[in-house]
């Protein structure tokens, strides 16, 4: 395995460069909600198109899966976070290095930064060594780092560095300072007059007193400061010259792989910090069994990952479902009562599936999902006058784009599709767009108001969004698999308008 991305294993995308821009189904199934908060309080890591690759590889996704086991157990997670922590300080130096003016000082802070970087990083081995880690990424990556510390590069390094820190701890020198003229001398075991007058002043301390000493937030020397600084280094010239010559030497000192390591266990980090507040909350997630054959998928007490965030911050109930498919079975039609959960059953499909070829957890306590190739989403699209197009001929163009596209390989979800026409049209074209699909043997979710598309043929599964049965205008949010009959549907639309028999009645009676 190529060291350059131990935890990815990809030795053909380099995500620095990687910008294949955001699919367009993020934000139908709102992926990109989930991604943001994913995301959120790590930019410096430029996380986000680490989401746009999804994988292709069983073998991939188990590999993650087994990297991310390990990063369960506490005690890796801690150390993890515990280097993560020194290479941002590293970071924070360097840049603070990068904005100061003035040639020592510049070159300080980069020693101090290269301090931080070697402790880090023996600390990481070290504590690396004692750990059980299951998974190849971090064996492999614990024998990279092994022999990374105990190389020559590194060990001369780590040498050079602290020889050079504990020279410049021991410099000492005195400032004279008389009318508009400043000498500095070396330190000659004067005394400490400061010391002196604090010990004079202090019997005439009463109590708590106000501290006038001045804190300055600003690192960067002023013309004075460093114009001292030059006169130091002009008295310990060796020491100072070699101050520059290891900020000249060292520029590119931090080892690559490590870098890409710290960037890529944030992937992972960033995404189990996130499903755990859902999980402390009693929803489930779970490794998924992957395959690239069979086409039965199945989930239980899965739901909307997008949706369940938003819920839960809210402190609101999160509703979770169950579906599955039997051979020959491959295309859920679902149908019921508006505003019932369709759409989100639909998006709740689509994120799974997507989250799975990325190797992460899903939400679930069950579950097993295809490895598709692409994933198509035909949701409703406001219309542009710049196409020149009606909303119809827009879907009918998209649908049409999509089933050129798509192969058998591929996931297609269909949300209300042809709503902005009649019945008896959007029938016909359902009934037109289904069959390819099906010649395709394709997986699809197809959101309708139909309830004759559930029955096209063996491949297709009807759900239906259920109502409360005492109160039909209330909706329980739950998807069963049952024949569409259209009933709750029409009771609830009847009550929303005051359709029902007995509301007619006592309009009649008035």
């Amino acid at each position: 395995m190529p060291f350059h991305s131990i935890l990815f294993d990809l030795s053909e995308i380099d995500a620095d460069v990687y910008d294949q821009g955001t699919p367009s189904f993020f934000h139908d199934l709102n992926l990109d909600q989930i991604f943001q908060s994913v995301t959120a309080w790590r930019d410096e890591y430029n996380l986000k198109p680490f989401f746009s690759m999804p994988l292709n590889d069983v073998e991939l996704i188990t590999y993650r899966h087994e990297i991310l086991r390990d990063l369960e157990g506490e005690a890796l997670r801690e150390r993890i976070e515990s280097f993560a922590r020194n290479m941002k300080a590293m970071r924070q130096h360097l840049a603070q290095a990068d904005k100061l003016h003035y040639e020592y000082q510049k070159a300080s802070w980069f020693l101090d930064a290269v301090e931080i970087y070697c402790k880090a990083v023996s600390y990481l081995a070290n504590e690396l060594s004692y750990l059980d880690v299951k998974s190849r990424g971090f064996r492999t990556f614990r024998e990279y780092v092994k022999t990374y510390v105990n190389s020559d590069g590194f060990r001369s390094l780590l040498c050079e560095t602290k020889k050079l820190k504990g020279e410049l701890s021991v410099i000492r020198y005195c400032v004279h300072i008389r009318d508009n003229r400043i000498t500095v001398g070396k330190y000659e075991a004067e005394p400490d007059y400061s010391a002196e007058v604090e010990k004079t002043f202090r019997k005439f301390q009463q109590g708590t007193v106000k501290d006038y000493r001045v804190t300055f937030h600003d690192p960067d020397m002023n013309h004075v400061e460093a114009g001292v600084l030059d006169l130091v280094a002009c008295l310990y010239t060796d020491i100072f010259l070699a101050l520059r010559d290891f900020y000249d030497r060292h520029r590119d000192y931090p080892d690559t792989t490590i870098r890409r390591f710290d960037r890529e266990v944030q992937f992972y980090l960033a995404y189990l910090e996130f499903i755990k507040n859902l999980k402390s909350s009693g929803l489930n997630f779970c490794y998924p069994q992957v395959t690239d054959r069979s086409k039965e998928v199945r989930a239980y007490e899965t739901f909307d990952l997008a949706l369940a965030n938003k819920l839960v911050h809210e402190h609101s109930k999160v509703v979770c479902n169950d579906f599955f498919l039997n051979n020959p079975e491959r295309i859920f039609v679902v149908s019921g009562a508006n505003q019932g959960g369709k759409t989100t059953f639909a998006r709740t499909f689509g994120q799974l599936h997507y989250l799975v070829r990325l190797g992460l957890p899903v939400p679930g306590r069950e579950a097993q999902l295809f490895l598709c190739d692409r994933m198509f989403t035909h949701f409703e699209r406001e219309e542009h006058i710049e196409n020149l197009r009606g909303k119809l001929q827009d879907e009918l163009v998209r649908m049409h784009d999509i089933l050129q596209q798509a192969t058998s390989d591929s996931i297609v979800i269909v949300n209300e599709g042809f709503g902005s026409t009649t019945l008896s049209d959007a029938l016909f074209l359902g009934r037109e767009v289904l069959p390819q699909i099906m010649e395709r043997d394709m997986l699809c979710v197809y959101v309708t108001f139909i309830d004759e598309l559930s029955t096209l043929s063996g491949t297709t599964v009807s759900m239906v969004s259920t109502v409360v049965p005492e109160n039909p205008t209330l909706r329980t949010y739950k998807i069963v698999r049952r024949a569409a009959d259209g009933r709750a549907y029409a009771i609830a639309i009847a009550e929303k308008y005051g359709l029902t028999y007995e509301s007619i009645k006592r309009r009649l009676a008035r």
